[in-house]
């Protein structure tokens, strides 16, 4: 193998190759990206057994030289060592030579390196996904999604499904749900040119994490191929592939009630605001419980710390229907769910003290996010 490659944009993809390598691996190659050079393109691959990533970088792009090719070949690299090294080289280029024993010859500017390789024959082959089962979503809407709902997947591995996203597939729309057993959040997409024949998949939150970190706010679509056991993404020249989490995902239609006890429109920003201001003695108590009171059309949020003292504050409602109510709440839970909804009036529905309670835009329920209570005494 002998290349050489701008090192600026060798850099960015190198870095994205790493967000799928773990440092505890049961696989000792698997800390390594493999190289594949061919005549016209260089393939670098990373995985961790869990998601694979793939980015091909051809000889021109946007009309401008990248890569020069002068013999193909390939080797398994450490990982972050090597992308560490061409990061900290001088100079635009970096030239790449194979030496023996799998080795690499690394230069630029005054700086030469020699790094010890693997056998790139070693290196496991990435799963096959077929393109029978897929989908399309603008970049920009997936990256959207992925921000509405993954925050709330549990971080237990006690129920694996709930570590993960379940992206259901009906005739017209999709729907995308997260929820750790305390809190939930709901997505739903219009949809009516996707066809697909799976009733639904569970995407680990770890692997959309991932991928949201690498795909770009555009409008370019990102297709989607799914079969029995991985999911693959396919952005410009990104092949991205997880596995799916296996098991039976809960039924969670039947969490949303219909008729609501008591409905408060109000504003994001101010109410997210107080509850972040209220929450600082809510922290310090350590149960993140905020208690709010709605009372004669006024809305109290109140928290107390026994060591620091205590808060209140009244947020302004835009508007408020129903019953009276006295409910505790994790100001964490909250702060997430107002985050996740881009509008600027949202609507607070409460089926009673105990029940938990939905959070949506005023004008749309396209996200419906849910919390449970706090009992406290």
């Amino acid at each position: 193998m002998q290349i050489q490659i701008q090192r600026a944009y060798f850099t960015e993809q190198l870095n994205d190759v790493l967000k799928a390598i773990s440092n505890r691996t049961t696989l000792p190659i698997l800390s390594g990206i493999k190289v594949e050079v061919s005549s016209d393109k260089l393939v670098l691959i990373g995985s961790n057994g869990e998601i694979s990533i793939e980015i091909t970088i051809p000889t021109e792009v946007d009309n401008e030289e990248i890569l020069t090719v002068t013999e193909p070949g390939e080797a398994v690299l450490p990982a972050r060592f090597f992308t560490d090294i061409v990061k900290k080289l001088d100079g635009d280029y970096v030239q790449l030579k194979s030496t023996d024993q799998f080795g690499i010859q690394l230069s630029g500017g005054k700086s030469n390196f020699v790094i010890s390789g693997s056998n790139p024959d070693h290196y496991p082959l990435l799963p096959e996904v077929n393109n029978e089962e897929s989908i399309k979503i603008a970049a920009s809407v997936l990256k959207t999604i992925i921000n509405e709902t993954n925050f709330a997947v549990s971080s237990s591995e006690t129920r694996p499904v709930l570590t993960g996203v379940n992206w259901q597939f009906f005739d017209e729309s999709l729907h995308f749900t997260a929820t750790d057993s305390h809190r939930l959040a709901l997505r739903k997409l219009n949809d009516k040119e996707n066809s697909i024949e799976i009733s639904n998949a569970i995407i680990p939150g770890k692997a959309l994490h991932e991928l949201n970190k690498i795909i770009e706010d555009s409008e370019e679509d990102v297709e989607i191929n799914f079969s029995q056991n991985q999911v693959l993404f396919k952005y410009g020249h990104l092949r991205f592939i997880s596995r799916l989490l296996e098991g039976n995902y809960p039924d969670t239609s039947r969490l949303f009630p219909e008729n609501f006890e008591t409905k408060l429109v109000i504003n994001n920003n101010e109410f997210l605001k107080a509850i972040d201001r209220v929450s600082l003695l809510a922290l310090e108590g350590g149960n993140s419980a905020i208690k709010m009171t709605i009372d004669n059309s006024r809305v109290l949020l109140s928290s107390n710390s026994p060591e620091i003292g205590n808060v209140e504050e009244e947020v302004g409602a835009l508007n408020l229907e129903g019953e009276p109510l006295q409910i505790s709440f994790n100001s964490r839970y909250m702060m997430d769910a107002l985050r996740a909804i881009p509008e600027e009036e949202v609507s607070i529905e409460f089926f009673g003290t105990m029940k938990p309670f939905t959070i949506q835009s005023s004008t749309s329920n396209d996200v419906v996010q849910l919390i449970l209570p706090i009992r406290t005494y």
